[in-house]
């Protein structure tokens, strides 16, 4: 053991080994604090609502009269609840407005958020900003931008919506 002490090349060793072990078990142990950890589980789900409210929202905002068919089963499959039964039950009128009308309606995100997310209860909500396109058979395009707020459910096809209606705009507070 003396000769050990009076070694500087084998006390640094020594210390540098025992530097590294103590980092090498701390990085492992936040590696797994982070694995296991429920907010990496949270954040998934979230994105995963975003990205199902996103696309549903598009996909209720666009469709065009030269397939109708395809456009309103695209709307069928992004829905579930009383808002998909709605669409159901209404789909005969509506073919005939859309088929008389002869548009082409398409939808480009601007941006989403997940507002509300109850992963207990299978509940989210989200916002999105849109840019509609409307496109009469005669006539520029119309173009509008707006605000939409999205309930969706989970089920086991994933993520739907619920419920979709136009958000506020402006100051909405009783006076």
């Amino acid at each position: 053991m003396a000769r050990t002490a009076r070694n500087p090349l084998l006390a640094a060793a020594l210390a540098l080994t025992v530097v590294a072990a103590a980092c090498a078990a701390w990085a492992g142990w936040s590696w797994y604090a982070a694995a296991h950890d429920d907010a990496a589980d949270f954040a998934k789900t979230r994105d995963r609502v975003l990205a199902a409210g996103t696309q549903a929202v598009q996909n209720m905002n666009t469709l065009d009269h030269r397939d109708l068919r395809r456009g309103l089963d695209t709307w069928e499959d992004s829905a579930t609840g009383d808002l998909r039964t709605q669409l159901v039950d209404g789909r005969a009128a509506f073919e005939k407005q859309i088929q008389e009308a002869k548009t082409v309606t398409t939808a480009k995100v601007l941006s989403g958020a997940v507002t509300e997310l109850d992963d207990r209860a299978g509940r989210a909500s989200v916002l999105v900003a849109v840019r509609i396109t409307v496109t009469a058979p005669k006539g520029e395009p119309a173009r509008k931008e707006s605000r939409m707020l999205g309930q969706l459910t989970r089920t086991d096809d994933g993520w739907k919506l619920s419920a979709l209606g136009q958000a506020p705009v402006g100051d909405t507070a009783d006076r």
